[in-house]
């Protein structure tokens, strides 16, 4: 795992920030958890490749296409992290009330040890790590404005993490989460 603060320049990523906040087709999606529907506490978008389907959380996502805007983020992405993604999961986090709960991303359409770059516009926002069998094994780490992420390897067998939510006022935060799906029957 390795984490880059400032790997857009400030007015870069503010210019991202108010873009993508404005032109994206922002949803409210419905998952199911141990058998009730809820609503998913933020809003989400999936843009990538035509192939690039996505299933998690019981919910089969087709992407959307790739914007201008987000080919230019997806090659920071990569450059960064010497990898290649054909798709990107947005989020948009509202305020402090919106969140996202332990999981990993180890889905079987991402492969044996998927590469997920994880770039932040907005506010700055806690995010937390724990090792699957230690669970004292810790880690937080504050997702500043225009920093990006890259967990890859094995991270997602060993660890789980989370956006937790929190009661501190908050201003809205887009987390875009690269990474490269692998097209049904490949």
């Amino acid at each position: 795992m390795s984490y880059l603060p400032g790997a857009l320049a400030p007015d870069a990523a503010d210019e991202c920030f108010l873009q993508l906040r404005r032109e994206i087709d922002w949803r409210q999606e419905e998952i199911v958890l141990f058998g009730v529907r809820r609503l998913v506490p933020r809003l989400v978008a999936w843009h990538g490749d035509a192939d690039a389907v996505y299933r998690y959380s019981g919910v089969e996502h087709q992407p959307l296409p790739w914007t201008a805007e987000l080919l230019g983020l997806k090659h920071v992405a990569e450059t960064h992290s010497a990898q290649r993604f054909n798709s990107v999961l947005l989020n948009l986090y509202r305020d402090g009330r919106d969140g996202m709960g332990w999981h990993a991303d180890d889905e079987p359409e991402l492969g044996v040890n998927p590469a997920i770059a994880s770039l932040s516009l907005g506010a700055t926002r806690r995010f937390r790590m724990r090792h699957r069998r230690h669970r004292d094994r810790t880690l937080a780490i504050d997702l500043e404005h225009g920093s990006l992420l890259v967990m890859q390897g094995a991270t997602q067998h060993h660890w789980l993490h989370a956006l937790p939510k929190t009661t501190r006022p908050t201003a809205e935060r887009i987390n875009l989460t690269f990474r490269s799906v692998r097209p049904a029957g490949a």
